[in-house]
């Protein structure tokens, strides 16, 4: 059975991340009030950053730069902005 936590997020109670998936604080907060359906969302983002802005995981300027879009967007409720993405039409 899923643990069920209040996703700060989608602003709801939904199932909870199975294991802390972030090291320290942030990933204590993320695990106790981001849901795995939020988390999913934030995945899918951070794959366009990472692709986008052409990031080097290796380079800690770089994971700053991610892990304050990542507060913003699961904290924060702001979108990442992508410069020249341009989403497709439904």
């Amino acid at each position: 059975m899923s643990r069920i936590v209040y996703c700060q997020y989608l602003k709801k109670e939904a199932a909870g991340q199975d294991f802390q998936l972030y090291p320290g604080e942030l990933g204590k907060r993320i695990f106790d009030s981001i849901s795995k359906e939020a988390w999913t969302l934030w995945q899918v983002k951070q794959t366009m950053l990472i692709n986008e802005k052409k990031l080097n995981m290796m380079d800690p300027e770089h994971r700053k730069l991610l892990e304050v879009e990542m507060k913003a967007f699961l904290f924060e409720g702001k979108e990442v902005a992508i410069e020249g993405y341009t989403p497709p039409k439904s």
